[in-house]
């Protein structure tokens, strides 16, 4: 698993005083595991679109919203979010990417372990449990089997989704290339791109968040991700919720780590998938995307999102696609 490589550095963060980009100081909550758990209930979408639902907050991209989305499509310029697949093992990639050659070489074989901080990828519902019940309260031993995920497979994304996808580039708002390593992002500064941007975001958008990882990378070469990188501070979680977000992304795994919550290695990825129901992408290259933003001086745009339907996988490697 990706997140065990991460809880040894996180009591210890959480009692650190660090500044935010909005120049306020550390902490605020969620800042232990008792407040977090009061978090957890406080988005929880557990019930709300059923007993047995199976698809989170996808539910919120309607086919209004899907239609809208469509047409958002003005010059038809499409930019992939996908990174090469790295076949080269880093300290940010335990897990290369194997591709060989069959058959005289007119056929090939693909493997790959795609959790972690190396692919872009798409995490499903049944990926991420707290307290040992995944989204929608379904018992461990009900869900997660040798076989396979018995329900919240990424085989319930079959039929795709399209909606309206927004990019928040944080490194943009503040005139940097990157964010450094552990730098948290939090509400005021999701509220001061849109500011900037002249977007907001509403229901059924999936929000994609810039740090400028991959930038970072070129410049400086890999690093361990997996213990410090910039991103969501679990405290955004209500506003995602009160937003009604459906998807959320970012170059990395969404969460700052370390985490600033004493005991809780991941509190997005728990808030957001186990919690809210929202499938998370992972690893998503977003430096085309924000170049490509940039020019246009365009921030929203139709993205489409098909991961293959493995049944009961816990997610899938993704090419998603952003189109202007």
């Amino acid at each position: 698993m990706k997140y065990q490589r991460i809880i040894a550095v996180c009591a210890l963060a959480a009692a650190v005083a660090m500044p935010s980009l909005s120049g306020q100081s550390e902490p605020r909550p969620p800042r232990n595991a008792e407040e977090f758990d009061q978090l957890f209930h406080q988005v929880s979408n557990w019930g709300r679109w059923g007993k047995d639902d199976q698809l989170g907050s996808v539910n919120l991209v309607t086919t209004a919203k899907r239609k809208q989305a469509m047409t958002l499509v003005k010059t038809g310029e499409s930019v992939s979010l996908a990174h090469n697949p790295m076949t080269e093992r880093a300290e940010d990639n335990n897990n290369p990417f194997e591709h060989t050659m069959l058959r005289g070489n007119s056929m090939d074989r693909y493997a790959v372990s795609y959790h972690g901080y190396a692919h872009s990828h798409i995490d499903a519902l049944c990926h991420i449990l707290y307290k040992d019940q995944t989204y929608n309260g379904y018992p461990r031993a009900e869900v997660n089997t040798e076989k396979g995920c018995t329900k919240l497979g990424i085989d319930n994304l079959k039929n795709g989704v399209i909606t309206r996808g927004v990019l928040v580039d944080i490194p943009r708002l503040k005139g940097v290339d990157f964010l450094e390593p552990g730098t948290p992002i939090y509400v005021e500064d999701l509220e001061a791109w849109e500011k900037k941007a002249g977007v907001k975001t509403s229901s059924g958008d999936a929000v994609l968040i810039r740090t400028g990882r991959w930038a970072r990378r070129a410049k400086v070469g890999p690093w361990a991700v997996g213990q410090n990188a910039a991103g969501l501070h679990a405290s955004v979680a209500p506003w995602f919720k009160a937003r009604g977000v459906a998807l959320v992304g970012s170059d990395a795994a969404e969460d700052v780590t370390p985490s600033r919550v004493e005991g809780v290695a991941l509190p997005i990825h728990t808030l957001f998938i186990t919690a809210m129901g929202i499938n998370l992408l992972d690893n998503q290259d977003l430096e085309a995307l924000g170049a490509a933003a940039a020019r246009l001086n365009r921030w929203e745009f139709m993205l489409t999102i098909a991961p293959v339907p493995v049944t009961g996988g816990t997610g899938f490697p993704l090419n998603a696609l952003a189109v202007f």
